[in-house]
């Protein structure tokens, strides 16, 4: 597994927890550098609150830990999560959706470049599919 703008090769990744009333280092773990961050959490998490009778009212994650696992098991543990935000990706196309410009009159969408897009169907989960002319 390489991520982009890493370095390639063989890595470890530190995973430090903080105290933030008292800025104390509460834990540290090491992994592999292929090992996604949110992965050891829960567990590291489970081993303080065993190890020091911690019971926090909530817990500060970046956004690489929000996932669903550790939002259920934060909750099912009664701890209240503060997560960072995840900006959506886009892929390659420089496109976005806020630049179309919807026409109610005649139910179509126009593109940045112009082109309309008429309405084609709707998915079973109930999403309007546009599509434009194919020979333009």
């Amino acid at each position: 597994m390489h991520w982009e703008g890493k370095p390639k090769g063989f890595f470890y990744l530190d995973h430090r927890t903080v105290d933030g009333k008292h800025n104390l280092i509460t834990d540290t773990y090491v992994t592999a550098g292929n090992i996604h961050d949110s992965q050891p959490y829960m567990a590291r998490l489970k081993r303080q609150l065993e190890r020091f009778g911690f019971n926090p009212v909530g817990v500060g994650l970046d956004a690489g830990y929000f996932t669903a696992p550790i939002c259920h098991l934060l909750l099912a543990e009664q701890i209240y999560p503060v997560l960072g935000y995840r900006r959506p990706t886009h892929g390659a196309n420089p496109i976005r959706k806020k630049q179309f410009i919807y026409n109610s009159q005649n139910d179509t969408y126009t593109c940045p470049n112009g082109q309309t897009l008429i309405y084609k169907t709707t998915s079973r989960e109930g999403y309007r599919h546009y599509h434009s002319d194919s020979t333009t």
